[in-house]
């Protein structure tokens, strides 16, 4: 399946989308302001050593200093053996015989500062790569526990091989990621090099700069589309700023070689978003409902839980009988929707509600179809077969925030329902809230402020409930139209 990576630079946020023959399958958004700590590594300077708490507050050149604990230092708990269930804990020396105030150290951001927090540290440094984990202060090879028991001995042997074959040098340690459980050894030996290449970068730096320093910076979404997203199906990376296509270039030669032969800086007049209608696609990804090319199409639904997909038939019937049309729609849809969660980026459960089917050889085609067309997804899937009442249960790996979360917020007016009370139903609630309020107190007069349909309905279709309870409470009650006020919203003034 061949491809073309598209790059969108601005000052404020980077957008990528992964193309392939003209239809958008990816999108990624990084804004600069949104950007985390988490993963830098700085030279750090001890500013106070607290015996009692068994931690030390650093200085990294943020506004407030960093804390690190006794059991974040790297010849303290060795806490990156967690990836293994046989690995033991070293005895923990105390921190006031490890550090002490103007020291240099090396630490790496595990937490971003939040509020009157500052930063979370380690000085356990590891550097993430696509595949791999590389530890650099510690010798232990291992494998991630979500990867099945069964391989892990045997991928833990072949991972040790080349790191001791490595022709960048030795040193080291490192665990395989869960999306590395099918790498081949070429990939996994280019990412050795390039994580021994990082350290090496990292270290030499740590000579030369002083305390507070930035040392490493976690790769920006440009870097790890070199890093992560071009494989040999990639034809091209194109990307619109020139001083980006320089610093890609320059990053891509001594890391990532291969790559580089595919970048391309786009100068055309026209936005290069706009040679695949990619903002139209963004549009309808954000939307419920997707439509299939046969006129059937997809209701997607992301809530707190899980994800569900409805398909219907819509207005395809173009096949001889229902049966065929409901499998040629539900044929198409498998297709759809593993490109609406590689799109959207949608993680976790999801419930895949397929046409009933009566025929079980249909349902082993679409349920085949479906699963040919999960894995072509580089973040891992698992789906199961047809359950008692129709529905595909599959789960995606969260990777980050769904396009939907990162580009929208709850809707200030229906707080993320969906939806909003009638005009009418709002009416009722005020007249009996103004109720309640005449039974507690005595104001001279009461003042509805709603919005402008609310006080519409007031005046014209509930005027006569409305002079009712006024007559019924012995008050007045005059009305104000806000426009600014949402259909849900209103206030009653006591004058």
């Amino acid at each position: 399946m061949q491809q073309d990576i598209l790059i969108n630079w601005s000052p404020q946020e980077t957008r990528v989308a992964v193309v392939e023959h003209g239809s958008v399958q990816e999108l990624h958004v990084e804004r600069a302001l949104e950007r985390g700590m988490v993963g830098n590594v700085y030279l750090g300077k001890v500013v106070r050593v607290l015996p009692g708490m068994q931690s030390t507050f650093i200085d990294i050149g943020l506004e407030r200093a960093a804390f690190l604990h006794v059991a974040d230092l790297a010849n303290g708990f060795v806490g990156h053996r967690a990836a293994e269930p046989d690995a033991k804990a070293a005895p923990v020396v105390p921190i006031e015989r490890q550090v002490f105030e103007g020291q240099a150290l090396m630490v790496q951001v595990i937490k971003d500062p939040i509020g009157t927090k500052g930063a979370r540290l380690s000085a356990q440094i590891s550097i993430a790569g696509r595949l791999l984990v590389f530890l650099p202060q510690d010798d232990h090879v291992g494998v991630s526990q979500k990867i099945p028991l069964a391989q892990r001995e045997d991928l833990r042997k072949r991972l040790q091989t080349l790191v001791g074959d490595a022709a960048t040098g030795g040193g080291g340690g490192f665990i395989l990621r869960t999306n590395g459980e099918d790498a081949t050894d070429t990939e996994l030996a280019d990412d050795i090099a390039y994580l021994r290449k990082a350290w090496a970068r990292i270290k030499s730096a740590s000579v030369r700069l002083p305390p507070t320093s930035l040392l490493h910076q976690d790769l920006n979404l440009l870097q790890r589309v070199l890093r992560d997203l071009v494989g040999e199906q990639t034809q091209t990376i194109r990307l619109d700023s020139r001083e980006q296509f320089d610093m890609l270039q320059a990053f891509g030669k001594e890391f990532m070689p291969a790559a580089v032969e595919k970048l391309q800086h786009y100068k055309g007049e026209r936005p290069i978003f706009d040679l695949f209608s990619i903002d139209e696609e963004v549009a309808k990804a954000l939307g419920r409902r997707v439509e299939l090319k046969s006129g059937g199409y997809l209701i997607v639904d992301q809530t707190e839980a899980l994800t569900t997909v409805d398909v219907n038939t819509g207005a395809f019937v173009g096949a001889r009988n229902f049966d065929d049309t409901i499998f040629k729609t539900n044929l198409e849809a498998t297709q759809a929707i593993a490109r609406q969660l590689r799109l959207r980026n949608l993680g976790g459960i999801v419930i895949v509600d397929f046409i009933d089917m009566v025929r079980e050889d249909h349902r082993d085609t679409v349920l085949a179809e479906f699963r040919k067309q999960l894995a072509r997804d580089r973040v891992k899937t698992t789906a199961g077969g047809f359950s008692a009442l129709g529905l595909v249960e599959m789960t995606r790996k969260r990777t980050r925030e769904s396009l939907a979360h990162m580009l929208c917020e709850p809707c200030a007016v229906c707080s993320g329902k969906g939806t909003v009370k009638t005009a009418r139903s709002v009416t009722y609630d005020i007249l009996r809230e103004i109720l309640r309020e005449a039974r507690q107190f005595n104001p001279r007069e009461f003042r509805i402020v709603a919005s402008p349909k609310v006080i519409e309905l007031f005046l014209d279709e509930e005027s006569q409930h409305l002079a009712g309870l006024s007559d019924f409470i012995g008050k007045p009650i005059s009305l104000q139209s806000e426009g600014a006020m949402g259909q849900e919203q209103y206030d009653i003034v006591l004058l």
